[in-house]
């Protein structure tokens, strides 16, 4: 089942269920898909799960960036929301790596790519982007490659 016709099913359960939050954040979700759908060079062929990984990896850093700026701005109320909002996304992606599945997943790349300190960052970073692109998110990749060539002698 591809994810526009599980956030379909899904919608007409949060109707049902009478849940406005969920509603309101999967017709995004919808509203989303059926946007790259029809963008130029798309024709209106459905995603491939790639590209619908990226659009809800894309979300949930909007949603996540959001709540960051709310919770600066000291409205505790609209962060709430985008928190919630957040939460029903993840339920979409894959299960995120912890820290330690990230720094040793990270590490095997930083072997195979042959990677010796800081100024192979970016090399490091084209691979482990691709390779753990929903599993993680970017930021934290970047920020642990960083520390690892930075600390750690290979």
């Amino acid at each position: 089942m591809s994810l526009k016709e599980t956030i379909d099913a899904d919608i007409k359960k949060a109707m049902l269920a009478k849940d406005k939050l969920r509603l309101t954040t999967l017709r995004s979700i919808k509203s989303q898909i059926m946007l790259a759908e029809t963008a130029e060079g798309q024709h209106g062929a459905a995603l491939t799960p790639d590209a619908e990984m990226k659009l809800l990896t894309k979300q949930a850093k909007q949603r996540r960036e959001a709540a960051q700026t709310y919770n600066e701005q000291f409205r505790s109320d609209l962060e709430e929301v985008e928190l919630n909002e957040l939460a029903i996304i993840e339920e979409y992606l894959p299960k995120q790596l912890s820290e330690a599945e990230l720094t040793e997943k990270l590490v095997h790349i930083i072997q195979r790519v042959g990677a010796t300190g800081p100024s192979d960052l970016g090399k490091v970073m084209g691979v482990a982007a691709r390779e753990l692109a929903g599993l993680a998110d970017g930021r934290a990749i970047s920020q642990t490659v960083s520390h690892l060539l930075n600390n750690t002698n290979f």
